[in-house]
């Protein structure tokens, strides 16, 4: 069974996700750890539970949501998995952080692709990886069917959704990948999102104004 820790970092207040399990196994999703005290956070709550990081996954690759990869992988040298849309993203991200005043060093590992359909084992549990495009060209996001839950990135929020007036972003496909890929969960589905609190499926559904707005 996969147990979550989030932490809320940098200035943007990004939600980085450990997924990780008995076996001391995890995946760390979108590592958003810019100042040192934050990469502290990080390695103390790893080396605490004795966890071996098998992933290091991105669901997009917005300046917030990687401010952390270099440093993980230079710690664990764990490769970087991400759908291929968003390396251009990824590419530049180091120049978007210096003209937002956050400027970090780029990650410099090696790239594995996910598409629709994959999934990331670790031990035994399964992450099912969902296309949802719309905030950025190649967004994904992690289910996970046994427990219930999914990790979201920027797609949708509580009550809100991802912005799309980002280079890449449209209101009408992120509209279109919130219904048909995460409205067909299960009601009960918990969404853990990229930023502020958690949510489920159903409560979306009935609470969400975009996506009442884009029904009308």
């Amino acid at each position: 069974m996969l147990r979550i820790k989030q932490f809320v970092f940098n200035p943007v207040q990004e939600n980085t996700y450990v997924l990780y399990n008995e076996e001391g196994w995890c995946a760390i999703v979108d590592p958003g750890c810019y100042f040192g005290n934050e990469k502290e956070a990080m390695q103390e709550f790893l080396g605490e539970n004795m966890l071996l990081v098998k992933f290091l996954l991105n669901t997009h690759c917005h300046l917030d949501h990687v401010f952390g990869n270099r440093f993980i992988y230079d710690k664990f040298k764990t490769p970087l998995y991400l759908h291929r849309n968003e390396e251009p993203l990824l590419e530049y991200a180091p120049t978007s952080g210096k003209q937002w005043g956050l400027p970090f060093q780029g990650y410099n590992g090696p790239l594995l692709y996910l598409e629709a359909g994959n999934t990331i084992q670790i031990g035994s549990d399964i992450l099912e990886v969902l296309l949802t495009p719309g905030h950025s060209p190649g967004s994904i996001c992690f289910y996970c069917r046994n427990q219930a839950f999914v990790i979201s990135g920027d797609v949708l929020f509580r009550e809100s959704i991802g912005r799309t007036d980002l280079p890449g972003g449209d209101f009408d496909t992120l509209i279109q990948s919130i219904q048909e890929q995460l409205f067909t969960l299960p009601d009960e589905v918990v969404v853990y999102s990229g930023h502020g609190p958690q949510t489920t499926i159903g409560y979306e559904k009935q609470h969400n104004p975009f996506l009442h707005q884009a029904d009308r």
